[in-house]
This record gives C-alpha cells, structure tokens and sequence, in this order.
C-alpha cells in the first residue's frame, strides 16, 4: 500500500503536540471545505487532512502509524507480535470513517457539538449519505485574525479610538470566500501597553453553517517618540542639563505626558544617573514610572569671556577625571 505522510499532510512536524496539530487541521479543513473552497480538488484535499487528522489525533492510532506505517491500517497483513495489540478501526474504501462514534466525534471536535449529520438518531453519517451533504449541514466557528495597530504612546495615557483599515475574509452572495477592505473604529484603552492584545469580538473570519464569526487580536504597537521610551508601564527619557546644574542640584523642568513637572537633582549629579519621578509613567493599576536620565550638556568656549571662565574653573578646581586610570 502507497505511504501517505500524515505529518506531510497536516504541515506538522512528527514531535508536534496535539494542540499544534489540531490548529493544523482547523487551518486546513476552513480552506478546503467544499461549501467555501474554489480550488477544484477541494473534496479531495479536504478527505486527506481529514483521514490525517483522523489518525495523528488519536494517541493509539497515531503510535501505530509511526510504528508501522501504512500497515496501522485494520486488514493488512501485518500480525502484531505475541501480547501486542491490534487496532481494529479505519477507514472504509469510500474514504469515509467507520464506526458513527469515531464520525460523530470527528465532526464535533471542528465544528461543535449539537449538530447532528442526520441518517441516524446518534448523529452519525447514513449509509446512503455522501460526504457533500454533511459538509453542508456541519458548523464551523470562523477563523481568529490577528494583526497589529501602532499608536502614539499618548494614547496609552489618556485613552483614545482610532480608525483602523485591514483585510479580512468575507462570503460573498455565492457563499464564497473573498478577502475585503474593512475599516473599523478600535477603542485604545488608557493604560494599553506595548505588545499587549485587544480582543473585538465577531470580526475575524466569517461562520460556516450558521456558527459565528471568529475574533480580531490587535496587538499594540508604540510609534517612536521624540522623548520617551516605554518598558511595559514605565517611562524613560534623556533630561539634557548643564555642568553647574549637575554640580550645584539645581531645581529642573522635566517633561511628562501629564504636565511639566519639577525635579531637584541631587548635587553631584552624574551623566547617566537615572531619576525616578514615581507615578508618572504610563497609567495601571499600579501607575508606571518615570525615569529621567541625566545627559550632562557642556557649552562651548566660543567667546572670549567663557573661555576665560573655563581657564579659572581649570585652575582653581584642579579636577582630573582619570586620576584613577593612572594616566
């Protein structure tokens, strides 16, 4: 018998997890559905992701597929060594699953519970029913989007709506699948931070059979500033200040995104030494930080009286900055 690459099948590694390849599968049965789908071979696309799906997503079936390959399958020569097992589930011929149970519960792991195939009061597949007719009939949720939206950091302090233009996949009037501009208006909550995740519920991919739309994940994104850097509810920015600033502590103006605000600095202020002004960072339950770090800014000696004053302040301070290298 011809060996069929489940994994292959799937796009999934052989040590990927049960969730992973069932996110596989979910991708997968969405762009071959045969209610949806333009491709011509769609049915048949969609019957091997399910016969793979249908095999890598149960534990026993799945480690005899590994062990044996195409011989996993019941009806083969293969006679399994004393004290093993053997699995006695398949597939038919027709491609189908055999067993209601194993159907009814394929069914339900995609497309929800409830929703019975018809043919039979256990909600498994008629013997005279063809798989179209159980396409029809199933249920799908529509498929979570995710994208990005960059902001500036003041409205992560103060909160604000934004418009927002994308593309996200619709039915049109034939029921099928089609991508379309959508523009939408996204409330940024006060206090949003970077990479953090807004849920808007029902606009992500459209249902399948009634079942409803999947939901769009905006991840935040801070545009750069011309002051501040943000590190989750925190601020920083670079404070320029003079020498006798620095040296004296004088009282400065610091910028913040709620206001001016006054800091002393400590005398002996060094360049790099960072200042923390509490609260005035990004809103939170606990409100973030600001963090001014000091950048000291000399003058330049491009006159006669400063460089006169430079000349004293070398004389009478008698500062060597590399005392300690030894130079």
């Amino acid at each position: 018998m011809e060996y069929k690459d489940y994994y292959k099948t799937l796009g999934v590694e052989r040590s990927a997890g049960q969730d992973e390849i069932k996110r596989a599968y979910r991708r997968l049965a969405r762009k071959y559905h045969p209610d949806v789908s333009a491709e011509a071979d769609a049915g048949d696309r969609f019957k091997e992701v399910s016969e793979a799906y249908e095999v890598l997503r149960d534990p026993e079936k799945r480690k005899a597929y590994d062990q044996f390959g195409s011989d996993w399958k019941a009806g083969q020569d293969y006679q399994p060594p004393p004290g093993g097992q053997q699995w006695t589930g398949g597939f038919g011929a027709g491609g189908g699953f055999e067993g209601s149970g194993d159907f009814s519960d394929f069914f339900e792991s995609v497309f929800g519970a409830g929703q019975g195939m018809g043919g039979g009061p256990g909600g498994g597949m008629g013997a005279g029913m063809g798989g179209r007719r159980a396409y029809n009939q199933a249920q799908m949720k529509g498929e979570d989007i995710d994208a990005s939206i960059s902001i500036p950091i003041e409205d992560a302090f103060t909160g604000a709506t934004r418009s927002l233009t994308l593309r996200v996949p619709e039915l049109d009037g034939q029921g099928r699948l089609v991508n379309r501009r959508k523009t939408l208006n996204v409330k940024i909550p006060k206090g949003v931070r970077a990479n953090q995740r807004i849920r808007l519920e029902g606009q992500g991919g459209p249902g399948f059979g009634g079942a409803p739309a999947g939901d769009l994940f905006l991840r935040i994104e801070f545009e750069p500033h011309k002051l501040y850097r943000a590190d989750g509810s925190d601020l920083s920015l670079d404070l320029p200040v003079t020498p006798w600033e620095a040296a004296l502590g004088r009282t400065v103006k610091v910028p913040t995104p709620g206001g001016t605000v006054d800091m002393k600095l400590p005398a002996g202020a060094r360049s790099g030494q960072r200042l923390r002004l509490k609260g005035r960072g990004l809103p939170s339950k606990t409100p973030g930080d600001l963090y001014a770090v000091i950048q000291l800014q000399t003058p330049r000696a491009d006159n006669d009286a400063l460089r006169s004053l430079y000349e004293q302040l070398e004389r009478e301070s008698g500062f060597n900055p590399r005392s300690t290298l030894g130079a």
